[in-house]
Order: structure tokens, then C-alpha cells, then sequence
């Protein structure tokens, strides 16, 4: 079964990009080719027990299994050795990505606290939108009661797309809560 989101994209998004943008065809268009979930441990990467209830932890929110990192160098100032565990990471693509988007925007975004909305400014020079969340008991899979440690994650949406502004349409098509009005 297709998920929602990618068939509201392909019914919905993606004509009214080619229309807004003046495409010549709907493959022209941003498209989102994968997410990357990155937690770091730093010190904490070195106690087995934390690192599997972390991995855990990501598993339940994305539906797939983590991979852990490892430091490539060793930094005395930053107490790191090379091979030892840094962090997790997972790579979600097709079906699964489509899931974790919609689960993100539809229900964990809403539920942190003091929520503003997504800075616009979180995309880099090839038009991929990064952001961080504090916590990750805002999802419903992780048990708050089994947590022993908030920790926080960085979330990478890679996507096609020719320019910035085209991707953060995209975005703003599929709900991402960006803050417009930020005065600094």
C-alpha cells in the first residue's frame, strides 16, 4: 500500500509546482531522495548499555535499524579515540521516508514544547533542509519511562532540486511549520 503523503505529492504537490515554477515536466520538479537521522553520543558512546538503548530508541521512531558511527581520529581537547562509538545514524528512503515525514510533521513537530516553527534557514547551498530537535520523546514510539537520558537528533531532508527556494516550496507544500516572522 502507497503511503498518503507520497500520493498527495504526485496528485497534489508535484502539479502545482510544475504550474508555480513553469516546468516543462513534473521530473523537473524538487524531489525528496532521502532523510538522514544522525544522534551523537560523544562521551556516552563508550557504555554498551547507553548505545543500545539509543539505538533502540531510533529504531522505534524510523522503523529501521541504526548504524553506528565511529570517530576517525582522536582529539585529546575533545577526549575522543579513534574507532570508538561517536553516535547512530539511519538513512530512510522511498516508503519509509514518505512515513517518517508524515509522522513528523503531523505528529511530533506539534508536540514540542514552545514550538515556533523551523527556521528558513536551515537549508544549504544545494537546496537539502536540515534541522534539530532537543528531544526525542516528542515521538510516540519512544517510552518516556524507559528514556534515561534526553537526547537530541538532527534530521537531513535530501533534496533534488535546482535552487533553494524550490525546496522550500516543497516543503512548505507538504506543512513544515516554518517560522516566517522572525525579527533578530
Amino acid at each position: 500500500m502507497e503511503p498518503r503523503l507520497k500520493n498527495i505529492i504526485k496528485k497534489e504537490i508535484d502539479p502545482s509546482l510544475k504550474e508555480m515554477f513553469g516546468y516543462k515536466n513534473l521530473y523537473m520538479g524538487p524531489r525528496i531522495q532521502k532523510i538522514v537521522l544522525n544522534m551523537g553520543l560523544g562521551l556516552d558512546g563508550n557504555d554498551s548499555k547507553i548505545v543500545s538503548s539509543c539505538q533502540e530508541d531510533l529504531a522505534n521512531i524510523t522503523g529501521q535499524k541504526p548504524v553506528i558511527t565511529k570517530f576517525k581520529k582522536s582529539i585529546a581537547n575533545f577526549k575522543t579515540r579513534k574507532n570508538t562509538n561517536s553516535g547512530l545514524k539511519v538513512t530512510l528512503r522511498k516508503d519509509k521516508m514518505y512515513e517518517f515525514i508524515d509522522r513528523l510533521i503531523n505528529i511530533a513537530l506539534p508536540r514540542i514544547k514552545d514550538f515556533r516553527g523551523l527556521s528558513p534557514k536551515g537549508f544549504d547551498m544545494f537546496g537539502n533542509y536540515t534541522f534539530g530537535i532537543k528531544e526525542q520523546i516528542i515521538f510516540p514510539e519512544v517510552n518516556f519511562d524507559k528514556v534515561d537520558k534526553i537526547r537530541g537528533l538532527d534530521i537531513t531532508i535530501v533534496i533534488k532540486s535546482s535552487e533553494i527556494k524550490h525546496s522550500y516550496e516543497l516543503l512548505k507544500k507538504l506543512n513544515f511549520p516554518f517560522n516566517e516572522n522572525r525579527s533578530n
